[in-house]
């Protein structure tokens, strides 16, 4: 795994024999890490350069100093696009990692060329959310990430991977229980703190893709529809049989979406 000064992160390469085309950056979700997007690396071949970063602590490491904000992780983000001497990059976060793309469309967004929001939202966390993730900080400082697996996972995954693929179950329980207690806490903090995102959509003038799994609970389909509406000439694609993580659950269309979105769009 590549590594650059405090960062470490997941990079594939075009091959020699195609056309560069650019960067494309993946942010990866809680409480999964950047292996999350292992499948979607071979977009390489088409000619972009994928980079996909472990946020501050995740995949075993001790965040140091810890994140506060969602702000601290997209400024980690627009830190390693410069370490890395890139210009731009298309920018695909699902989930926290739509979080921290937004946050870089407040902050940074001449680095965006391009976005892919996947199983996301704009809405800052209702009371109820928040509650929600202080009980979580509790439960993981109580009884450690095997919990917060054991919490999250029938959330994360549609009833489809569930019943029939317990591969993709098995590799979502590795992908949580790799990340320590205090990426989990500091991660909830963030995003129970983060602001509202909605008065960006309207602003958005990138080719912009919205993308959804069809039995996504924590971020449905209701949701995507609407970001949709109000993001000008944005695309929308619902990805059959996947739940939240759609990118692991059913890779062939969330990849083949994200194909079509690159070579016509951006």
């Amino acid at each position: 795994m590549p590594t650059l000064g405090r960062f470490r992160f997941l990079e594939a390469q075009p091959p020699a024999s195609v056309r560069p085309r650019g960067a494309l950056l993946l942010l990866h979700a809680f409480p999964v890490n950047a292996r999350m997007w292992q499948p979607q690396l071979s977009l390489a071949d088409r000619g972009w350069r994928v980079i996909a970063p472990h946020f501050r602590g995740f995949d075993g490491e001790t965040p140091d100093p810890p994140a506060i904000s969602i702000d601290d992780l997209a400024g980690d983000v627009i830190d390693l696009i410069d370490a890395l001497h890139i210009d731009d990059a298309i920018v695909a976060g699902l989930s926290m990692g739509g979080y921290v793309a937004f946050a870089m469309l407040r902050h940074a967004p001449r680095y965006i060329r391009g976005l892919v929001l996947a199983d996301t939202r704009p809405q800052a966390d209702t009371p109820e959310g928040v509650e929600g993730r202080r009980r979580m900080i509790q439960l993981a400082s109580e009884k450690g990430v095997e919990a917060i697996a054991d919490e999250m996972l029938p959330k994360l995954l549609g009833e489809t991977t569930r019943r029939t693929r317990p591969d993709i179950v098995e590799t979502a329980r590795a992908l949580v229980l790799s990340n320590p207690v205090a990426a989990i806490t500091g991660a909830l903090r963030a995003m129970m703190a983060r602001p509202d995102s909605t008065p960006l959509l309207s602003s958005v003038h990138v080719p912009t893709l919205i993308v959804v799994g069809e039995e996504d609970s924590v971020t449905p389909r209701a949701v995507a529809e609407e970001m949709h509406t109000q993001i000008p000439g944005s695309a929308l694609v619902v990805v059959g049989g996947a739940g939240h993580l759609s990118n692991l659950e059913n890779p062939v269309v969330f990849n083949d979406a994200l194909a079509h979105f690159l070579d016509h769009r951006v």
